[in-house]
Formats: C-alpha cells, structure tokens, sequence
C-alpha cells in the first residue's frame, strides 16, 4: 500500500512539473533528467565516435584482406619466376624454329619449284600449277595458294603428299579431291598452301595501314 502511494505521489509530481523552469524541479524530476543525460552522452559519442572508428577499422580490415591477397599472389610469381623465365625461352626457341621454316619473299619462288619437283620426282603429270596472283597477308606471315592438278597412281600421290610434308619448308595441301580415270589412273586436284614471313617493312606498312582504316561498324 505504500508503494502504490509512493508511485502516485512520484506520478502527481511530474504531472505538476513546469519542465520550462528546472528551477522548480522536485528531486524525481531531477534525477530522471540527470539519468537521461548520463545515457545520452555515451550514446551519443559512440554514435559520433565509435562508429565512424569502427568504419575506418573495417575499411582498415579489407585493405589489410587485398594487400595479403596481393602478396601472396605476386609471392606466386616470385616463386615460379625462374619457370616462367625458362618457359618463354622455350617458347621464343620454338617460334623462331617454326619462323625459319617460313621463307622470306626471295625465297618464294625456289619453294615453289620444289613443290613442282616433288611431283615430278614421283612420276606425277602436272596438268596444273597455278600460283595465286596475290597473297593473302596476316599478321605476321603471307599465305599464297596454288592449285594443283596432277595424275598419277595411288603410292605416287601418296608419296608426293608426303614428300611436299617434309619440305624444310612449311606447305599444306588442302582441299584435296580424288577421281579414278577410265585408265585406271587418278586425277588429284588439290590447293596447296605455302607461307612466308614478312620482311619488317611490310609489318610496319600493314600496321600504318591499319591505323588509318576507318573503324569496324557493329
């Protein structure tokens, strides 16, 4: 009974409080004031504070997170420098291996007299040798087709596939069609496909001549 006359007596004290004059404040009036101020300046520093040093932190964190994962990353590479290093001279080994077996363009013209030879080494009758007029330029290396048409026995054909296979330099045949003759004879028609290097100049007119084409339109 006296702790419902207390709660009364606190209710009717706040309810005839003038809270525009702390002057005439009773003792419960001041106390839940003072109460509320000792709770809302903690909470206010960490709200001003504390948050925005929790925020710098984890941005401090997920730098911290990409820098490891950066150096672990380039530790990778560190490691397997050496290998790489060994692998790109293997690789330059082999490219310049693969590019000597590429002619230059004085030496197009003897190639393709040892394509004519090998079929006539093997018994083949040419009834046409037709070298492209004009070649078909890539990046780095032109191609030149030729059409061929030769008559020979199976084994003859087959051993000039094979001789033109082993030339020192590079030549494919392409395109290859056999008909059988009434004489027993076949007739292959062919597009053998020889390559070459270009010379530096060429490269560099190429690539001048690229900059100056006006743009693909999608």
């Amino acid at each position: 009974m006296a702790l419902k006359i207390n709660i009364n007596a606190l209710v009717a004290e706040f309810r005839s409080t003038n809270w525009k004059d702390p002057g005439t404040w009773g003792a419960a009036p001041k106390v839940l004031v003072l109460l509320a101020v000792l709770v809302a300046i903690p909470v206010a520093g960490y709200l001003v504070d504390s948050s925005a040093q929790i925020e710098q932190l984890e941005g401090l964190q997920n730098t911290e997170n990409t820098l490891k994962q950066q150096y672990l990353d380039k530790k990778k590479l560190a490691i397997n420098l050496d290998l790489y290093r060994q692998q790109l001279r293997e690789i330059d080994t082999q490219f310049g291996t693969l590019l000597r077996q590429l002619p230059n363009k004085s030496q197009m013209d003897a190639l393709l007299v040892d394509i004519n030879q090998a079929g006539l080494g093997r018994g083949l009758q040419f009834e046409l040798f037709r070298p492209a007029q004009r070649e078909i330029t890539k990046e780095f290396y032109a191609e030149r087709p030729i059409t061929v048409k030769v008559i020979g026995n199976y084994h003859d054909m087959g051993a000039f596939a094979s001789d033109v296979g082993q030339l020192s330099r590079i030549v494919t045949l392409n395109d290859v069609s056999i008909a059988a003759g009434k004489d027993g004879m076949l007739t292959m028609d062919a597009t053998a496909r020889t390559f070459r290097y270009l010379d530096e100049e060429e490269i560099a007119a190429q690539r001048k001549a690229a900059r100056k084409a006006p743009p693909k339109r999608r």
